[in-house]
């Protein structure tokens, strides 16, 4: 009889090396699988963010009670639509977000970029895929005045802001609000017809929008910063989108109105 014992052994071998090349293979099938996937959310998100839709967060309270974005509140989580202004022109009574157009209109603004170089290139990569904010001061207004219009408020006269000496129908503005005491140094404070102090006249310049917070007592919009080389107004270049939805928090999940003041 022969003695098998080494050619077991061999077989029992190779048998091994096999589920272990096996087991090697469906890790690296599993990786690359995963690599795939990963790199096709990311393509996806990219281009969601910079052409489509992206998530921003009300940073203040001047656009309450359309917005929260109150101390002591949850702030809203804001959708804008990126593709509407591409096919067709800002109109009075869209809500908009829009990048500061000049250095009146920062404030107390601070870049949420890190100080560390390393670091702050890898938020300028995250924010394209909207998992860091964006390197700018972003606000939220409502469009009141397009190009070519003239807007004013006087308070003497009691007919609130004016386009055109057409008065507006502004049922997104809480009275109330208005005339409540407040500590807040966002806007100017007061009664009245404008909610503030007397303004323009201004006309708006081709290209440029006039824009102002629903809470208008407390909203430093266009007529804080007339003296910049826009006249407060905001080129439509800087506008980042339509605001539509109120994705968060749930309790406020909705539609963002776009009432026509000027009707």
């Amino acid at each position: 009889m022969e003695d098998n014992t080494d050619d077991d052994q061999k077989f029992v071998i190779k048998d091994d090396d096999g589920a272990d090349d096996e087991k090697s293979s469906g890790w690296s099938k599993l990786v690359k699988e995963v690599a795939v996937v990963v790199a096709i959310v990311l393509v996806l998100m990219f281009v969601f963010t910079q052409f489509f839709f992206r998530q921003y967060m009300v940073p203040s309270e001047s656009m309450e009670s359309t917005l929260h974005g109150c101390a002591g509140c949850t702030n809203d989580r804001i959708i804008i639509d990126k593709i509407s202004y591409r096919f067709s022109d800002p109109k009075p009574g869209d809500v908009i977000v829009f990048k500061a157009p000049s250095e009146s209109w920062d404030g107390m603004w601070e870049s949420p970029r890190s100080s560390n170089a390393v670091v702050h290139k890898i938020q300028d990569v995250l924010s394209w895929f909207a998992l860091s904010p964006p390197d700018e001061n972003n606000l939220v207004k409502r469009v009141i005045a397009t190009g070519g219009q003239t807007v004013e408020c006087h308070n003497a006269d009691g007919k609130g802001v004016t386009v055109n000496g057409k008065p507006l129908d502004e049922p997104y503005i809480d009275r109330e609000l208005q005339t409540q005491t407040s500590t807040d140094t966002d806007g100017v404070l007061g009664a009245g017809s404008c909610y503030g102090d007397d303004f323009g006249p201004v006309t708006v310049p081709d290209g440029n929008v006039w824009v102002m917070g629903d809470n208008r007592s407390s909203s430093a919009d266009s007529r804080f910063h007339q003296e910049d080389q826009y006249h407060g107004t905001v080129p439509v270049s800087d506008i980042r989108g339509k605001v539509r939805w109120i994705v968060y928090p749930f309790s406020r999940f909705g539609g963002v109105g776009d009432h026509d003041p000027q009707g």
